[in-house]
């Protein structure tokens, strides 16, 4: 019971790892294979060496993941939270002119 509370259950996937450095994008997005997906609150770690890609190129690589499912009571406060988190990362400014 206090397991599915913490959300201790892991799940192993293969996945692809796909990296861009280019003028036209700078990206990296992993795609699960099965059809594996995500949900709020749940954490990914992608084994192997770390990325990098000089600029103009782009990388495709196959790399094993572990998916840590959240439990419904982390899930549950990830969705609570989510929307005044993201707000942090917005810069608002009602000036004519926006300084950093």
């Amino acid at each position: 019971m206090i397991m599915q509370l913490i959300g201790t259950r892991r799940e192993e996937v293969d996945c692809t790892v796909e990296v861009s450095n280019t003028f036209d994008s700078l990206h990296a997005h992993v795609r699960f294979d099965g059809g594996v997906t995500v949900e709020p609150g749940d954490a990914v770690l992608v084994h192997g060496a770390p990325v990098a890609v000089p600029y103009g190129e782009t990388a495709c690589l196959r790399r094993r993941a572990t998916i840590r499912r959240a439990g419904w009571l982390e899930r549950l406060w990830t969705r609570a939270t989510g929307d005044l988190e993201f707000m942090e990362l917005c810069e608002f400014s009602f000036s004519e002119r926006a300084t950093l």
